[in-house]
């Protein structure tokens, strides 16, 4: 139990300085408290435990059953008639409670801290905008891109060199850029407007001519100011909560219920779009009702060739319309594919965060009963050859369940195969080094190896009798 703790507190730490570095561009340079950098990190963290507990469980194995190994403890216990499986008896009870605390921890305490992570975030870049413009980048605030070249101040509330460029309403790109040589934020807690005033600058505007051909000249208005002040609306930014409609990734917030809800909506959802499109595309060609073909039938059936009821002149003009139904209905097509294709990566990743809080509870499994047999095996403990073991027997479990995920999000294997393709690959292995280490049997049998060369060495060099 020490050395689990132990080993999940260690890797803990390193994963948790592997997050700072991940998000470094979002804490550094934003003056942020040490409390607002707790939160951040304390958000974060219980993201980190499926990857931590797996890990530590196959390390602390690795390392416990090295050291009764090594201290002839296990033969010491075998000559008094306790078998290696009575002795892992008691540590397979503390796995089992454990991956049921992991899969309840997964489905309840990782979504909600996944919801509060990405408010967090946002509340970095939204609520608290002065903190969120840092030196020297681009900083997106409200309808505004800000870029300063330097803060000073107490607060940081003091701007040089400042470039802005605002957001067009209606989606065509920036068509405004102000340039100031200094400013400064004001803001208040009790407001929801920020203001920021700047001082000796000028400001360029492209002008949409109203007629096509007038664009080329790509004409544009420019003024001076010594004061111009921006006033940034922030009472739709400036949310405590954040909507599901708002947050990419979904499926990692949500619990099992919740996920299989959801699954069963976009199921039914891309099931309609489907029948929908195929009306649709039923009646932009033309085709009509069977009831109507069958009645039309009774009446006057259809020739071999019904453009032969046609004129020349109406041949062509109805080809030229299929022609163009038909370009119509390719595009048509590939927009619907495109958006289909989106629809079942949405899902898959619904479907794979589904199967991953019962894949965190088989791994817990999978990496003791390969840890366990493995120290049993290799009779080293201590921190030196247990953690190459485990390093590598993580890596590749991790690298495999990565790539699995990946191919199923592209539908390239079905979810379950993605999701479940590590442990599938490694359950084998957990098999194989139980019933090597319950046999008495090493991790390798040199002999079967050397056996083939020593045939080989004798018949170059036969003795010489």
């Amino acid at each position: 139990m020490t050395t689990f703790t132990t080993v999940f507190v260690i890797l803990f730490f390193i994963f948790i300085l592997q997050t700072v570095w991940l998000f470094i561009s979002e804490l550094a340079g934003k003056d942020l408290d040490l409390l607002m950098i707790i939160k951040f990190l304390a958000f974060s963290m219980p993201r980190i435990v499926p990857l931590v507990l797996p890990l530590s469980i196959l390390l602390s194995s690795i390392m416990t059953f090295g050291n009764l190994a090594e201290n002839y403890e296990f033969a010491a216990m075998k000559s008094s008639g306790i078998s290696l499986q009575r002795a892992m008896r008691s540590l397979t009870v503390f796995i089992i409670l454990l991956s049921i605390v992991a899969f309840f921890f997964s489905n309840n305490v990782i979504p909600y801290a996944e919801y509060k992570f990405i408010n967090f975030r946002k509340n970095i870049a939204q609520v608290k905008p002065a903190l969120a413009i840092a030196e020297g980048q681009f900083n997106d605030v409200g309808f505004y891109n800000i870029k300063v070249n330097k803060k000073t101040g107490d607060n940081g509330n003091i701007l040089t060199g400042i470039t802005i460029h605002k957001k067009s309403n209606i989606g065509d790109g920036s068509k405004t850029v102000i340039k100031a040589k200094d400013g400064e934020l004001i803001s208040s807690e009790q407001s929801s407007i920020l203001q920021l005033v700047l001082n000796n600058g000028y400001y360029y505007e492209d002008i949409v001519p109203k007629k096509y051909e007038d664009r080329s000249k790509m004409p544009f208005a420019k003024s001076s100011f010594k004061k111009h002040i921006i006033n940034i609306d922030l009472s739709e930014l400036n949310k405590t909560d954040v909507t599901d409609e708002s947050v990419a990734n979904t499926n990692t917030m949500l619990t099992v219920t919740e996920l299989n809800y959801t699954l069963d909506s976009l199921n039914k959802n891309i099931k309609t779009d489907i029948l929908s499109f195929s009306e649709n595309s039923n009646v932009r060609i033309g085709i009509p009702d069977n009831k109507k073909i069958l009645k039309k039938e009774k009446n006057k059936p259809f020739p071999d060739d019904i453009l032969t009821l046609y004129t020349d002149q109406q041949k062509l003009d109805i080809l030229k319309i299929a022609s163009s139904n038909v370009t119509s209905v390719s595009y048509s097509i590939d927009t619907i594919k495109n958006e289909l294709e989106n629809k079942q990566k949405n899902i898959n990743k619904h479907i794979l965060a589904l199967y991953d809080k019962f894949v965190i509870v088989y791994a817990c499994f999978l990496m003791f009963f390969i840890g366990a047999p493995l120290g049993a095996i290799i009779r080293k403990g201590g921190l030196g050859l247990p953690i190459v073991f485990a390093i590598l027997i993580f890596i590749t479990f991790h690298f495999i369940n990565t790539f699995g995920k990946r191919v199923a999000q592209e539908s390239g294997m079905t979810p379950f195969m993605g999701a479940w393709l590590s442990s599938i690959i490694l359950t084998p292995l957990a098999i194989l080094l139980t019933y090597r280490a319950t046999n008495d049997i090493g991790l390798i049998n040199m002999d079967v190896i050397l056996a083939p060369f020593q045939k080989i060495i004798k018949k170059i060099f036969p003795s010489q009798n």
